[in-house]
């Protein structure tokens, strides 16, 4: 699984807009947001560049951890 700090996350909303952004491009990626840690962990086919791309195009600011 791969980890990448986000900024900006901060309640269920940026939870669900994240998983679903991922998750449109790669329907079986796993996700797990950990608000308190700023985290975000991916096991997707997705490379890295994809997921900054897709977590970006939702407002936050995001770089592999």
């Amino acid at each position: 699984m791969q980890v990448f700090n986000v900024q900006g996350m901060s309640c269920g909303h940026c939870v669900r807009a994240i998983t679903q952004a991922l998750q449109s491009k790669d329907p079986a990626a796993t996700v797990r947001v950990d608000l308190a840690a700023k985290e975000v962990g991916v096991e997707s086919r997705l490379s890295n560049e994809e997921v900054i791309s897709l977590i970006s195009e939702e407002g936050y600011a995001v770089k592999v951890a």
